[in-house]
This record gives C-alpha cells, structure tokens and sequence, in this order.
C-alpha cells in the first residue's frame, strides 16, 4: 500500500513538472514610442521607426501596447509583421488623434473581444476627463492563447501629463472597468502612467493589481527610470511606465530596456519587457 503510494506521488510530481514545462510563456512588452512630430529633428520618427521595430522583434514581442502612437505610427508598426492590432484614435474613436494601441501575434492569439473607453465621466464617449489636458484612453482585448489554451485581457492606456485629478481618476475608472469586464480572467495592464510609483494614482492600481517588477523570479533587469527625453546622459531616475498583473499570471523576467544606436534611443521612452506565465 505504501509503495502504491509512492507511485502515485511520483507520478503526480512527474505529471505537474511536465504541464509546467509546456507552459509557453508570454512576451509582453509596453512602450511610449513618442508622437510623430518633425520638432523632434534627428530623433523625430522617421529616423527611429526601424529601430524600433527591429527592438520589437528581436525581443520575441508577443504582445506589444504602445502610447503616442498616431495613425501613421499606428499602421507601420503592423506593416510586414505576424500582429494584428486593436486600439482607436482618442480624438474620435476612429483614426484621428493617438492611439493607445495593442498588437498581438495573430499566429499565436486568437482576438475574442475588445473595445477602449474615455478616461472621463462620459467613457463610451469621445472626451476630455476632470483637469486633463487631453482626451486620454484605455483599449482592451480579450485573446484566446493557442498554445497554453487559456483566455486572458489586456488593458493598455495613457494618463495625461498635466492633470493631477485626472490621473487619481483615470485609475479608479480604470479599476472599475478592469473588474467589470475581467473579473475572473487572468489580466494583464500597461501603459505610460505620467506618475512614480509612490502616488495616489498608482496606490489605486496596486490595491488590486501588482506591478510586474516587484514580483518577478528573476532579478530585475535595466535601469530604475523609464523616461530619457531622448538625453543619452538621462540618469534615468523616473519610472512611469508599468506592466501590472493579476494573480493570474507569475513573472519570469523583467526589464527596463536601454537599447540604443549611435548614442540615441529609440524614443523619449524605454520599453518596459516582461516575459509572463499563467
């Protein structure tokens, strides 16, 4: 009996360590690319536009969320490459303005649902919420992973840069929205917050969710900061760019990620890179 046992301990522990294996993980990179504006001069889009693709996919990008994008960032970033995307210009809900756009693998995922909402108090509406500069957004979808046979969503968004009270509401909207169409799937939120970690605005996202660097197995990789200016001498002291999660995924890797040519980088961002597993 005690033998029968052991078998069958063993092959349970067998069992578990070979579903882990198969596990695929899921690369999920964030990244304000910084509008198309030619006041930019040498860092101005069309001379970053191929190394950022290429950082793209050279990380093995399964899931990109992008900020800043404008419509003809929006389109090159899907030219010649195995994404399909979903997000909408924040002026109009269609092409006109930035988008808070996210690519995904079509190969890999399958899109089941997905939708963006206003950061105001009219969020099924085009408009502009409390003191906030701009009209700002969150877009969404649901995918179906095809290797791991698993739902999950992604949130991605763009606070504004100017209005305080709109950032402390943006992330309670955000929190409400996220728990109202994804109560009981895995989760996963991204974007370009305008806010360091220790304010009120990120205290709210984290009552719920948790931000991916505090809790990857591996050591975290990269610089603190998120936010250069396009200064190749940034000390790159402000983190405002995040990916958060829900317990239903565990973190392998994370990264802050410095890439660069000729002593540029590829926008007044850096990416923030994780690599996720259910």
């Amino acid at each position: 009996m005690k033998r029968a046992t052991l078998l069958l301990f063993v092959s349970l522990s067998l069992a578990s360590l070979v579903n882990a294996q198969k596990s695929q993980p899921i690369n999920v990179m964030s990244y304000n690319i910084r509008l198309n504006t030619a006041s930019d001069g040498v860092n101005a889009w069309p001379n970053r536009k191929d190394n950022v693709k290429a950082l793209v996919k050279f990380y093995d990008t399964d899931i990109l969320c992008v900020q800043e994008a404008l419509p003809e960032q929006f389109d090159a970033l899907v030219e010649n490459t195995d994404f399909d995307v979903v997000g909408v210009g924040r002026d109009d809900g269609k092409r006109k303005g930035e988008f808070s756009a996210i690519y995904f693998n079509k190969n890999r995922f399958i899109k089941k649902d997905g939708g963006t909402f206003w950061l105001s108090l009219t969020p099924d509406v085009p408009s502009k919420g409390w003191d906030a500069a701009l009209n700002r957004i969150c877009s969404w979808v649901k995918l179906y992973d095809k290797l791991n046979k698993k739902e999950f969503i992604v949130f991605n968004t763009h606070y504004d840069h100017i209005g305080v009270q709109a950032r402390i509401e943006s992330a309670k909207l955000i929190k409400q929205k996220i728990q109202e169409i994804a109560p009981k799937l895995p989760v996963i939120f991204t974007g370009d917050l305008n806010v360091t970690p220790e304010t009120e605005a990120i205290a709210t996202i984290k009552s719920f969710l948790t931000d991916t660097k505090e809790i990857s197995i591996e050591l975290p990789y990269g610089p603190t900061g998120t936010f250069n200016g396009f200064k190749w001498d940034s000390p790159l002291k402000d983190k405002i760019d995040y990916i958060f999660v829900n317990k239903g995924f565990k973190v392998q890797k994370f990264a802050v990620l410095s890439d660069s040519k000729d002593q540029r980088y590829y926008s007044d961002h850096l990416p923030v890179f994780v690599k996720l597993i259910f």
